[in-house]
C-alpha cells in the first residue's frame, strides 16, 4: 500500500515548513510521497519544498477553487493507492504513519479519521481552541477522539481515503466548511465503511484568532442545516444544542430579571465544569478562562449560524446556492 498524503494550501507557506520538517522525522520506512497543491496561491511555497530533497514531494500550482476541489485535484494527480488528507496548520507525531499502516493491516477501512491535539508551543488562545473543540463538554468529543459515536465522519485536516472509494464518490463536493460530511454519507451510501483511529492524531495549529474563530464556526452552524436537507436521514437532535444552548440561555437571563435565576445557575455550573475540565487539561488558569471564551464564542458562532440557516433552507425553502453563495466554490 502506496500512501499519497495530500496537503492543500492557501498563502500559508511558513505552514508547510512546519509540515514538511514534521513529516521529514516519521518513523515509518517504507516509500510515501507528498503532493502539496498550491491553490492559486499569490503566496507561494515551491521554494519552501525544495528545501526538503529526502521527501518524496510533488508541488503543483492551480487557480484557486476551494479546499475541497484542491484536493480532488491532489488525489487525481497522485501514485498512491491511499490517501492521507491533511491541512497545512498541521504538525505531524513522527509515529503518524506508522501508526496509520499498522491499524489499517489490523481492519483496514477505506475512509478513516484523526483527532487533533495541541503542543506546548501553541499560543494559549489556541490551546482553549483545542480544547472547545475536542472536549466531550463542548462538542462529545468527536474532534478529539471519543469513539462513542455509531459512525465516524472524519474531519479533513486528518483524513483517510482510499484510491477506490475515492474514485467511486468523486470526492469532495463544492460546499465548504461541510465537504468532509458531506464526503462522509455519500460513502456510506456507496456502503463504504469510516472509522476513527483514535491514536493517529496530528497537532492542529489553527492560525486563528477570537474572530476568525467566529467566522469558522459560524460557517460551521450555516452549512450543517443545508447538509440535514441534502440527507435528511442522518440529521440528529445534537446539530440543534448549540442554537437550543444560546435561545436557553437568552430566555434565562430574561426571567432571572423577574426574579428567577435558577436557570442562569444551570449555566454557571456548566462553566464551572468547564473550566475545571480545562485546568485538568492545561494546568492553566489563563487557558482555562480562555476556554470559556472560546466555548462562548463557538456556541453563539454556531447556534446563529444555524438558526438562520434553517430558517432560509428549512422553512423559507431557499436554494443553498442563493441563501449563502459564499458556502460554495465555483468550479
Amino acid at each position: 500500500m502506496l500512501f499519497s498524503l495530500i496537503i492543500p494550501i492557501f498563502n500559508r507557506p511558513d505552514e508547510i515548513d512546519e509540515l514538511l520538517e514534521s513529516l521529514s522525522k516519521q518513523t515509518y520506512t517504507a516509500n510515501y510521497e507528498i503532493v502539496i497543491i498550491e491553490d492559486g496561491s499569490s503566496i507561494t511555497c515551491e521554494h519552501i519544498t525544495q528545501k526538503y530533497v529526502t521527501l518524496n514531494v510533488s508541488y503543483y500550482f492551480k487557480p484557486n477553487s476551494g479546499p475541497g476541489d484542491s484536493r480532488n485535484y491532489g488525489m487525481k494527480m497522485a501514485k498512491g493507492d491511499y490517501f492521507i488528507i491533511l491541512d497545512s496548520d498541521c504538525i505531524i507525531p513522527d509515529n503518524y504513519l506508522q501508526t496509520v499502516d499498522e491499524e489499517l493491516k489490523k481492519d483496514f477501512v477505506d475512509c478513516f479519521g484523526g483527532p487533533d491535539a495541541a503542543l506546548d508551543s501553541f499560543s494559549n488562545i489556541q490551546k482553549a481552541i483545542n480544547f472547545t473543540m475536542t472536549s466531550f463538554l463542548t462538542t462529545g468529543g468527536i474532534r478529539g477522539g471519543s469513539e462513542k459515536i455509531d459512525k465516524f465522519q472524519p474531519r479533513s485536516f486528518n483524513m483517510g481515503l482510499s484510491k477506490k472509494a475515492f474514485e467511486a464518490s468523486k470526492g469532495f463536493g463544492n460546499i465548504h466548511p461541510g465537504e468532509d460530511p458531506d464526503l462522509s454519507i455519500r460513502l456510506w451510501k456507496l456502503g463504504y465503511k469510516t472509522k476513527l483511529i483514535s491514536k493517529a492524531f496530528v497537532y492542529h495549529k489553527r492560525r486563528i484568532d477570537w474572530n476568525k474563530f467566529y467566522t469558522q464556526v459560524n460557517k460551521f452552524g450555516l452549512a450543517r442545516p443545508i447538509l440535514n436537507s441534502w440527507y435528511p436521514e442522518y440529521a440528529k437532535i445534537t446539530f440543534w444544542f448549540p442554537t437550543l444552548f444560546l435561545v436557553g440561555f437568552l430566555f434565562s437571563a430574561l426571567v432571572a430579571i423577574f426574579n428567577f435565576p435558577y436557570f442562569l445557575y444551570v449555566y454557571g455550573f456548566y462553566f464551572i465544569l468547564l473550566f475545571l475540565a480545562s485546568l485538568k487539561k492545561n494546568k492553566s488558569i489563563e487557558i482555562a478562562l480562555y476556554s470559556l471564551v472560546a466555548t462562548i464564542i463557538q456556541f453563539y458562532g454556531y447556534g446563529k449560524g444555524f438558526l438562520l440557516s434553517y430558517l432560509k433552507i428549512h422553512i423559507l425553502k431557499q436554494q443553498p446556492e442563493v441563501a449563502f453563495p459564499k458556502l460554495f466554490f465555483k468550479k
